[in-house]
């Protein structure tokens, strides 16, 4: 029976549930004083259910989609503005003993080229993103119990921070490893980690099971409950994300806005971030093998809608995307996206050869992080390097008030433009810095707090006389 305060996750993510409400939702999907209901309750931006943002979904009414879409970037603007913040993930293993059919890492691929960093080589990596400017980055390895140990994570995220190049740091670490113990993730909690980030791949319990037909990940209850062991050890901000194009993509939305659902309820601070990566092509994967694939209107239609129903989360978009496709859904709700990214272990100091590929998919988004920049610019965006809540200690609940309380623009938006101000300076080419300090000059006049605008305009002058890592 469904539940959303239970912590078994067969009871919070409900299959009967989730089938009545596909059943519902394809009942009402031209139901217009229905769909006219639930914008109404969604234009208070403050969320719907799961059932009513299924409806929406379901839509096939087009001048009510044509709404749905509105009220989607309108929900992202008020909420995170035109702020848009950068990361890259950084792979420091692809050992790995899980069977999963949809990842290259899996232990019987016996052909793919297997790579542990050490913590020289994790030096060497994080170098080359410094130099690149970053200042985030999301931690990715393989499941395995002797290679990648939570001891090897833990001297790998003291690596990354310890490592001061040039104007360069790492100021927030955020990790992506298989689901553990409420022990171990005390311990990355005690590491000074950012957001824990898991990925469900799919909430259908059957096609979960058989999707991971061996290793550790095959606990379907065990990976859907880490998230209530990661927050009850102390980690204010998770990540949830579905491989979308694995199942039924309905289901699979339905899926991620109950567990969003859950965690409001049950922990009482709902998701940082949720992420919508599809299906890629590599090593030893083909897309075409799953019969789930989605079309770009519907991926753009399922950010819309998570947005919608979700109004407060942060939510990623990777370079599995093309450039149009990426294009699109920023406006519809994405609010994080990845640059110049590599997705092979080692791949930033040394660009892999074909036959050596160490890669968990293939790069559609190839440019470098300044043409993202760059772009996102020319696109009215503000490239966010802000790490500051984190720091400051504005995360969890904290910063889920500052972010409902639509506080946010006081406090993101200066700090988006100073680490903005820092990069240009550092990193960017001639082209990308003249239109970056224009930005900045303009967008400066959104900061509605006249101390906090006078304060910036303060910072960003001592920015540019050589200081570096000012914040509100």
């Amino acid at each position: 029976m469904y539940d959303v305060n239970s912590p078994k996750a067969e009871d919070f993510i409900s299959d009967e549930e989730i089938r009545e409400c596909l059943a519902y939702a394809e009942q009402n999907k031209s139901n217009a004083a229905l769909i006219d209901e639930i914008l109404e309750k969604a234009a208070k931006m403050k969320g719907v259910s799961h059932k009513e943002a299924m409806v929406l979904l379901d839509c096939d009414i087009p001048e009510k989609n044509e709404q749905i879409y509105e009220l989607a970037r309108k929900i992202k603007n008020e909420f995170y503005g035109n702020r848009i913040v950068m990361f890259a993930p950084l792979y420091l293993s692809n050992y790995c003993i899980n069977g999963c059919e949809y990842c290259p890492y899996h232990a019987k691929n016996k052909h793919i080229r297997r790579v542990k960093l050490t913590q020289e080589e994790i030096r060497a990596e994080v170098i080359a993103l410094q130099d690149m400017g970053h200042k985030r980055l999301a931690i990715e390895a393989g499941e395995h119990p002797t290679m990648n140990p939570i001891e090897y994570i833990l001297e790998s995220i003291d690596t990354i921070y310890s490592i001061h190049h040039k104007n360069g740091d790492i100021r927030r670490v955020n990790v992506n490893i298989a689901a553990t113990t409420e022990k171990e993730y005390k311990m990355l909690k005690d590491a000074g980690i950012g957001t824990y980030i898991l990925f469900q791949e799919t909430y259908n319990k059957e096609s979960y099971e058989k999707l991971h037909p061996t290793g550790p990940k095959s606990d379907y209850a065990y990976h859907t409950e880490a998230m209530d062991r990661a927050m009850h050890a102390g980690i204010d901000d998770v990540g949830l994300g579905v491989l979308f194009g694995l199942n039924n993509y309905r289901y699979d939305f339905c899926g991620v806005v109950m567990h969003a659902e859950h965690l409001e309820s049950y922990i009482g601070v709902g998701p940082h971030t949720i992420s919508v990566p599809r299906v890629r092509p590599a090593d030893d994967i083909d897309p075409e093998t799953f019969q789930n694939g989605l079309s770009d209107d519907i991926f753009a239609k399922i950010v819309a809608c998570i947005r919608i129903a979700v109004p407060y989360t942060g939510m990623i978009v990777s370079t599995r995307e093309s450039v149009e496709s990426r294009k699109r859904v920023l406006e519809l709700g994405i609010s994080q996206i990845s640059g110049g990214s590599r997705t092979s272990v080692g791949g930033y100091v040394e660009e892999e050869a074909e036959e050596d590929n160490s890669a968990q998919f293939d790069v559609i988004d190839n440019r470098t992080l300044d043409e993202v920049v760059h772009w996102l610019m020319d696109l009215g965006y503000v490239p966010s390097f802000c790490t500051a809540c984190y720091r400051a200690g504005r995360t969890g609940d904290r910063f889920m008030e500052l972010l409902k309380s639509k506080q946010i623009v006081n406090c993101c938006h200066p700090n988006a433009l100073m680490t903005l101000k820092e990069y240009l300076i550092d990193y960017a080419s001639a082209d990308t810095k003249r239109i970056g300090d224009a930005l900045i000059a303009k967008e400066l006049d959104v900061i509605t707090n006249p101390v906090v605008r006078e304060n910036c305009e303060k910072y960003l002058a001592r920015i540019e006389g050589g200081e570096r890592d000012f914040r509100f």
